[in-house]
């Protein structure tokens, strides 16, 4: 069949080649792969093909000369390959959603936490050596990854290890950046013989097969391969941008304080957003963070930049699926709305062959009774009382009374049940205010954190469009017009806000 093929293709080059046409383009789909697809280039004059790898509408492409060895050649996944997931810094852009937790241990969709979505892209891609390193405000994300996934399509040999900060003879003070962290863990990581490390953020939303990546990477012998935006972006992710060659390969960084280069068109520009996801080859990893640059704290813009400047190979892999990187408390608030919405352009979380892992709970099923519930996610173990629920995300063991509307808005529920508030509480404000949400009460474009106690006839609904507001004394915060109510706040019966 291949042969035939070659000789067709041959053929309508002859042809072609006596007519004014420019080029002649030929599409097939590779036979191993369901996403990569190969083009056939012949232009005036030449007699060489060229092979290109189409994602969308931009192609990047690479020599047919290249070694292309068969994938089945390679180690499985599981041998070669160890997952990094890197936890969040100290300034977080969803405070106050993160007062008390990491952004990868947030709530999202009602039944998850955002670290699920990386943790169960590495399961599915057969990525079963996961190492997790976690510094601030990590008791919730220590304690959801050890119970969540012990075992969980892991295999025999796989496992979710948490690496907590610490301080050594060696290392007095904390980890000061996400490549100081590897570096200091690397005693660690070296355990298993991999040959491959995949560096990941670990609060990012998206549904990537790494396999991809990791075949990009063999197939082509880099050093380095970064995973890259193939489309224009309206922000900066802050992973700098990356100048790329028609081989795919990175021959430039520039960050933020440098300026982000702009593109006025996507065919015409080499610059991408990176993604700050990188695969590293075992001795690379190694060198770059003990010899070469032995002092960097930050992987794109020190380790990075770096392995570029000395010549590596480091090359990209484009990603044209939904991403985001919740750099704001609207963007949160918007990928949570994504999840509630029949014709779905944001993460699926129903998606059959990519499945979310996360904590299982045995909580009861929710009780619903004689309320309306339109466009919505609703949780486990909740308790729905004649209320009226529209494009809402409801959390876990949430309990709305009587007379409650819910409109577009996110309650991330509770981590008990409480029916009657203890006779025993100290605060006296929440002495007749149980957890959840009180009778006849309001809420609308909000975000109701968890164990928040919200009393009767109140109104969360930000009526004068205020953008920004700091009321923290007062249970709330407001942000990109977006009422945050904090964990654990208390809202009076009667209050507006």
């Amino acid at each position: 069949m291949a042969s035939l093929t070659i000789k067709l293709v041959h053929s309508l080059f002859t042809f072609f080649n006596n007519i004014p046409i420019v080029k002649l383009v030929i599409m097939m789909q590779h036979p191993q792969s369901n996403s990569v697809f190969l083009q056939w280039k012949m232009q005036l004059g030449t007699s060489q093909p060229r092979i290109c790898l189409r994602r969308s509408q931009k192609i990047r492409c690479a020599n047919s000369q290249r070694h292309h060895q068969s994938i089945s050649q390679f180690p499985p996944m599981n041998q070669s390959v160890a997952a990094i997931i890197l936890g969040d810094g100290s300034e977080s852009r969803l405070y106050p959603l993160t007062k008390r937790r990491s952004e990868g241990a947030i709530p999202i969709a009602a039944n998850y936490r955002l670290i699920d979505a990386v943790v169960s892209n590495c399961i599915n891609s057969g990525i079963s050596k996961i190492y997790a390193l976690t510094q601030f405000n990590s008791t919730s994300l220590n304690s959801h990854l050890l119970r969540a996934y012990s075992g969980a399509g892991l295999g025999k040999e796989g496992f979710v290890e948490v690496i907590a900060a610490y301080q050594s003879l060696e290392d007095q003070g904390w980890f000061q950046g996400n490549a100081d962290a590897v570096r200091r863990c690397l005693w660690v990581l070296e355990e298993y013989p991999v040959t491959e490390f995949l560096v990941l953020p670990g609060h990012h939303l998206y549904q990537m097969d790494y396999r991809e990546l990791v075949e990009l990477h063999w197939r082509s012998e880099a050093d380095i391969t970064v995973a890259v935006l193939n489309a224009i972006w309206d922000q900066d992710p802050g992973f700098g941008s990356l100048k790329i060659t028609d081989e795919n390969r990175v021959v430039e960084l520039k960050d933020k304080s440098t300026g982000n280069p702009k593109c006025q068109n996507t065919f015409d520009c080499h610059w991408f957003s990176s993604m700050g996801i990188y695969l590293i080859n075992r001795d690379v990893m190694i060198k770059l963070l003990k010899e070469s640059f032995p002092g960097a704290n930050d992987f794109s813009s020190e380790v990075i930049r770096g392995a570029i400047s000395t010549g590596m190979k480091v090359m990209a892999y484009p990603f044209d699926g939904y991403w985001e990187d919740m750099r704001s408390i609207g963007a949160f608030y918007r990928a949570n709305m994504e999840s509630t919405r029949k014709c779905n352009r944001g993460y699926d979380f129903f998606k059959r062959d990519s499945l979310v892992y996360t904590l299982p709970r045995c909580l009861p099923p929710s009780v619903v009774t004689d309320s309306l519930v339109t466009d919505s996610v609703i949780g486990d173990g909740c308790i729905l009382n004649r209320c009226k629920i529209t494009g809402a995300v409801v959390g876990m063991r949430t309990r709305i009374e009587d007379g409650a509307i819910i409109e577009d808005s996110i309650i991330m529920g509770s981590d008990v049940y409480e029916m009657e508030v203890p006779q025993n509480s100290v605060d006296r404000k929440c002495m007749s205010i149980p957890i959840g949400i009180g009778g006849k009460t309001r809420i609308r474009t909000a975000i109701v954190d968890k164990n928040a106690r919200i009393g009767k006839n109140v109104a969360i609904v930000n009526s004068d469009n205020v953008k920004e507001g700091d009321r923290e004394d007062q249970g709330y915060v407001i942000r990109d017009g977006i009422v945050v109510v904090l964990h654990s706040a208390v809202i009076p019966d009667g209050s507006i806000l």
